[in-house]
């Protein structure tokens, strides 16, 4: 994410909204303290309190025969790696710090100090191919943007909702769901739409968290086809371990609940105020004047962005190679220095030390040992509520696809001694693993950021963040109220 100037810096958007971006720009607070990150802030904290205490003493609450038996506990290894990511998430709300750079910090220094790991180690799980598609499809669709091919787009969306604005975040979930449903992993969908998607937000006065959030749902909703990749993956690894899962169900509850939480959205934005954003005209047209025609340039990148859904689309080719080939192929036409700029470093940053640092406490056992408590519960509707948040919580830093093909064996043991559905309670694991994907610290969130305006990507950021917790909160529970308790799958 670029830097915003100081004008920016000394004047926020929103007084409600203040704090640290996520390239690590500090906004101070032109009134009272913000309330609502304080109570933001010590929900979160409460929540995790009372999820870690489930699962070190509901075991012998509900289960004392089991605890007795066999006590699965954390190891020091294991509980310091925790605390530094708690310290962390802390240090980086309250000072204008990066977390993606205290999370590389962080990796180096419990891997090679208390791990005993070599730099290629640490950097083992490094997610070459996520960093490679923020930047790839940042740098090209910075171009698109600047020389006006992505206004024209806008416009021409505009043109043909004839007025009716609301409707377009259901025009985009619908399309994002169809290109999911077709076989695009969710990143890719993403990555396509948002820059279409945030810029028609800005058009219409729509919040672009809310475009963002119905661009992600909408991904995710076709994300589990029978022809997808990740609906495929979940239904081999449910059928290896033994316990078969309908296609079409898994198909069918993903797309259902992602509609429900993208009504759900609706709602909360009206009923906060802001389905409408009054600042969308403060950044409206920042980086382009009104186009008429198109010309020469703008055509050619449009003839671009065409051949990119076709590689991406139709011959399932990486979407940040075939991006940044886009972008060699434009930066022909026009000087090309003034558009690195546009790659989104910070994010990129964001990203890539999250998910190194995550990948570190996956690998020290510390997800594992978590679901491990989880079973020790005894209550088989309990242990699934608890392994869909710590899936979900999980998912929204670390990357899904890992998270399930962890987490569906783990499921084995409890299909096997209860009576709960295969296919509800793999369904609600695989939802809630990916509906927390609006996380800025997920590629699916991160894209969103990362496409919003120059000036406002530190509005962006922090909203949907804000957004983002509500969803970890709230999305697990609903899903598994609605999946497991109920049997309909």
């Amino acid at each position: 994410m670029t830097n915003i100037s100081e004008k920016t810096a000394e004047q926020p958007t929103d007084q409600t909204d203040v704090g640290t971006a996520p390239g690590g720009t500090r906004i101070e607070p032109s009134g009272r303290p913000d309330r609502r990150r304080r109570v933001l802030l010590m929900t979160v904290a409460a929540v995790t309190i009372m999820g870690l205490a489930a699962l070190l003493f509901g075991g012998v609450l509900f289960n004392p025969a089991a605890a007795s038996g066999s006590e699965q506990t954390m190891t020091a290894t294991q509980i310091i790696p925790l605390v530094i990511l708690v310290v962390m998430f802390v240090v980086a709300t309250k000072w204008p710090l990066n977390i993606g750079v205290m999370g590389l910090v962080a990796s180096f220094g419990v891997g090679y100090f208390m791990l005993g790991m070599s730099d290629k180690e640490i950097l083992e799980d490094f997610p070459a191919s996520i960093v490679l598609t923020i930047i790839g499809v940042t740098y090209f669709f910075s171009m698109a943007q600047r020389n006006g091919s992505i206004d024209i787009i806008v416009q021409t969306c505009v043109r043909l909702v004839r007025g009716k604005t609301m409707l377009l975040p259901w025009v985009f979930f619908l399309l994002a769901a169809a290109l999911t449903a077709l076989g695009t992993f969710s990143p890719a969908a993403v990555a396509l739409l948002a820059p279409a998607a945030l810029g028609l937000a800005y058009e219409s006065r729509i919040h672009p968290v809310l475009m963002g959030a119905f661009v992600i749902n909408g991904a995710h909703a076709g994300g589990f086809s029978p022809l997808s990749v990740a609906g495929v993956l979940v239904h081999d690894i449910a059928l290896k371990n033994g316990f078969p899962i309908s296609q079409g169900g898994l198909f069918t509850a993903s797309f259902a609940l992602n509609f429900i939480l993208s009504a759900l959205t609706i709602v909360l934005f009206a009923l906060l105020g802001k389905l409408r954003d009054k600042h969308a005209n403060e950044y409206a047209g920042l980086d382009t004047p009104r186009t008429g025609r198109p010309g020469g340039q703008q055509i050619f990148t449009l003839v671009l962005i065409a051949a990119i859904l076709v590689c991406t689309l139709g011959f399932h080719l990486p979407i940040g190679f075939v991006a940044l080939s886009a972008g060699l192929l434009l930066a022909f036409v026009k000087e090309h220095k003034t558009f690195i700029g546009g790659v989104s470093w910070s994010t990129v940053l964001l990203v890539a030390g999250m998910i190194t640092y995550v990948s570190l406490l996956q690998h020290v056992g510390v997800i594992d040992t978590l679901a491990e408590m989880a079973l020790a519960l005894g209550a088989p509707l309990l242990i699934a509520l608890v392994l869909c948040y710590v899936i979900g919580v999980g998912s929204a830093f670390a990357s899904s696809t890992a998270l399930l093909t962890a987490f569906i064996p783990m499921a084995g043991p409890l299909l096997a001694t209860s009576s709960l559905s295969a296919s509800g309670t793999v369904a609600a694991l695989a939802i809630a693993a990916t509906v927390v994907d609006v996380s800025p610290f997920s590629t699916d969130g991160a894209l969103v950021v990362a496409n919003a305006r120059d000036n406002d990507r530190q509005r962006v950021y922090r909203q949907l963040m804000m957004y983002a917790g509500g969803v970890v909160l709230v999305a697990p529970a609903l899903a598994w109220a609605l999946l497991v308790p109920t049997g309909v799958m």
